[in-house]
């Protein structure tokens, strides 16, 4: 093609600082672009494009462009064309990974044995398919779930590892050593449906390219330059597709940043990033260091944070922008009282003529926000919650509601409905169905019909019979109810109709979120000293008008908040096991807290002008009180950038931690004196001196075992184990599914297994 001389003095040029401009003019071989939090990435990205396109480097259709969303490549196209001055056409190679590999696999599908208009299934169709395979290889699809299997084979495509190439110790994940078995034969299935899942788009296109070098070809001949934005993010199987095509000209730009690699839980490998110079030999590293976001305390505190991660290529952030608000530090007594001083904070802010649409509230586990959300409801302050739903409108606590509504009436048709066949009994459409017209023509109730059609040969077999089973077990909890306090019993409803079961079997990475929200929502309910209190208070909170505004307050997740900003950040929940999560360090050691500590480096770097951080002395954790450290990452937050703030007063500590807990006695005698304690404190201060009922001793002081009556299948006798409301114990004696308990302070009681966690894995 017709090349003319790169042009240095372009409008599109201007205003680019030294490094940027560094990164658009090296056009020729391997460019990794580090590319800190607010460096203006994405302006190098684009304007990169446009200088390819404006000095006729490359025809739109020999640019292959590659981002991680739509969305990110609809902005890419849109800002080129305002870059350049005009509508962009073409750039028909501009899209996300799965689309550009799915337009690939179209032109050559026959060569593995695809016809060009394969289907591609949807993760319900998946899920579907999966559970025929599992059937007919005649396993227990209760204990190995078609959800799970597929998870696994996600995981295996996203290394891009088929069947032949897996281990023999990798098919021991599944069934005790079917899983490539069944992954080959869901292979094979897909096959003669002409379906792929989205696994497979990558999966093939390698396949294709490293068996047929002819077509390999094809592709380094068509693409003479390759941009890949967010390169951090990429799994193996993304890296090994990006690697063949880029040994074609060579010519591979990838933007990124190491220090923002939080995804390694769907696959992400930071890796990737780190060997780009020993992958693609005589690569040139540019580092954009220069932020355009954050004052300068914010970006000390989260480069000091930061550089106590080995893995990395290291740079260190610097704005114009000099001094500002330093990092804040609070610690507070517990969950409310966090709750309380961060609302106050946004109500001072407002009253400042400043907008909530510039406030984020950034937690690390979605349990945290029920807190925030009940405190924003009191008192009146507009928010939104991006990413998920509203506590109260998530999945797992309308269902959990519909079971508690069920309890109190028997005419609550749409909590029934809701409920019967959730989780999964074997209760049909077609039966529902049936069950409603019944209720229109009787003029009663779903429950009331059920109960009379279940006498008749409206419905029969398996539906008959689980419809049977579930009104006698609606009829047993509400017996039970009637002695029974109402959190003890939503336990017992979650657990014996199989529902928290459901979720623990689903290996979705969101089901341990889900399984967590359901423990806060026993905490949300010991709250209040009735169910039916509990239950006025959620309509309430629901009633709420929820509807869009103008002026909201954001809550989300870290996770969530990767790419957006705003003028005032607060991280609350800072403390030990709850960020760094101790999940992540259990399943991954050290590479979960470097991953923990990046997350806490995109969190800081949110904040353009105030970023505050909390810490709790005290965590009702799964329902019990106990005293919580503060996170390490406090205190590797450089000092000179960092206040430590309270109720009593304002310090420059030595050493953050020690100087806030210090604090504590000041603080919050000064609160109680004025009447501003907490909940938690008025609990504590209760609970103190109380003396708890203890099993009996024998002679040495050492509890009592009784003899176990029977053997449960999760826990033994004399297990460690925890539980939501009482804490720590060891299991005396075991039923079927209910254990005796000898807990530290609760003394001896009888709960259920299913509410119960081994103590060495809270």
């Amino acid at each position: 093609m017709p090349v003319r001389s790169v042009s240095t003095d372009a409008d599109y040029l201007s205003g680019l600082n030294p490094e940027q401009l560094e990164a658009v003019m090296s056009t020729d071989g391997p460019l990794l672009v580090l590319a800190g939090a607010g460096t203006g990435k994405t302006r190098v990205l684009t304007t990169r494009l446009a200088h390819i396109l404006n000095n006729r480097l490359a025809y739109p259709s020999q640019i292959l462009s590659v981002t991680f969303t739509n969305k990110a490549a609809r902005e890419m196209r849109e800002r080129v064309g305002k870059t350049m001055g005009e509508e962009v056409e073409g750039l028909p190679w501009l899209g996300t990974f799965h689309s550009i590999a799915a337009k690939i696999l179209r032109i050559h599908s026959e060569l593995v044995n695809l016809k060009s208009s394969f289907t591609i299934l949807d993760t319900d169709d998946q899920i579907r398919l999966l559970k025929q395979i599992i059937k007919a290889a005649g396993i227990d699809e209760k204990r190995w779930t078609a959800r799970y299997l597929a998870a696994l084979i996600d995981g295996w495509k996203n290394k891009g590892l088929t069947p032949d190439k897996l281990g023999a110790d990798d098919g021991f994940a599944f069934a005790d050593g079917k899983g490539i078995e069944l992954y080959k034969t869901y292979q094979s299935r897909l096959t003669v449906l002409n379906a792929v899942d989205f696994g497979d788009l990558l999966l093939h296109n390698i396949t294709i390219f490293q068996k047929h070098p002819d077509v390999l070809k094809r592709y380094h001949e068509r693409f003479r330059y390759l941009l890949v934005d967010e390169y951090q993010d990429t799994n193996v199987a993304q890296y090994l597709w990006l690697r063949l095509l880029a040994q074609g000209s060579n010519n591979v730009c990838c933007v990124g940043d190491d220090d923002q690699s939080i995804y390694g839980w769907r696959g992400a490998e930071v890796d990737n990033i780190l060997r780009f110079e020993q992958d693609f030999p005589g690569a040139k590293v540019i580092r954009l260091e220069r932020n355009y976001r954050s004052t300068e305390h914010i970006l000390g505190a989260a480069s000091g944070l930061i550089a106590a991660n080995k893995d990395r290529l290291g740079k260190t952030l610097w704005t114009e922008d000099a001094g500002g608000h330093k990092v804040s530090v609070t610690g507070v007594w517990d969950g409310p009282a966090e709750a309380r001083i961060i609302a106050g904070e946004i109500e001072n802010w407002k009253s400042k003529g400043r907008s909530y649409n510039d406030v984020a509230i950034l937690v690390r586990a979605s349990r945290q926000m029920r807190n925030f959300e009940e405190r924003f409801i009191q008192l009146g302050l507009p928010y939104r919650v991006i990413g998920g739903p509203r506590f109260f409108e998530r999945a797992e606590i309308r269902d959990a509601h519909a079971y508690l509504r069920v309890l109190r009436s028997d005419t609550d048709d749409l909590a029934f409905e809701r409920i019967v066949n959730t989780p999964k009994r074997g209760i049909g459409a077609t039966s529902i169905s049936k069950l409603q017209q019944a209720a229109r023509s009787m003029n009663v109730s779903l429950e009331h019909a059920t109960r009379t059609i279940i006498r008749t040969d409206e419905i029969r077999g398996k539906a008959r019979s689980a419809l049977r089973a579930f009104l006698l077990d609606v009829d047993r909890w509400r017996r039970e109810a009637e002695d029974t306090k109402h959190t003890e019993m939503a336990e017992r409803i979650l657990d014996e109709s199989g529902y928290t079961q459901m979720w623990r079997d689903n290996k979705d990475a969101k089901s341990q979120g889900r399984l967590d929200n359901l423990k806060e929502l026993i905490i949300a309910m010991g709250e209040f000293d009735t169910l039916e209190a509990y239950m006025e208070h959620v309509s309430l909170v629901l009633d709420v008008e929820s509807g869009p505004q103008e002026d909201e307050i954001s809550l989300m997740t870290l996770h969530s908040a990767k790419g957006l900003e705003f003028p005032l950040v607060f991280l609350p929940g800072w403390e030990e096991g709850t960020f760094p999560s101790q999940r992540s360090l259990d399943e991954s050691g050290m590479a979960g807290l470097e991953e923990e500590r990046r997350l806490a480096y995109v969190g800081i770097t949110r904040a353009r002008e105030m970023a505050k951080i909390y810490f709790a002395a005290n965590r009702q954790v799964y329902g019990s009180w106990q005293s919580s450290l503060p996170s390490r990452f406090v205190d590797e937050l450089p000092i000179q950038h960092v206040d430590v703030e309270s109720e009593a007063g304002q310090y420059n500590p030595s050493r953050i931690t020690d100087r806030v807990q210090e604090d504590f006695g000041r603080s919050f005698a000064r609160a109680q004196d004025s009447g501003r304690t907490s909940p938690g404190w008025q609990r504590f201060q209760k609970n103190k001196d109380q003396r708890f009922g203890r099993a009996p001793k024998d002679i040495e002081g050492h509890a009592v075992r009784r003899p176990a009556k029977g053997k449960v299948s999760n826990y033994n006798v004399g297990e460690r184990v925890f539980h939501t409301k009482f804490g720590y114990g060891a299991v005396l004696e075991t039923d079927g599914t209910k254990l005796t308990v000898d807990f530290e302070k609760a003394g001896e009681k009888m709960v259920l297994d299913g509410f119960v966690q081994r103590a060495s894995e809270v």
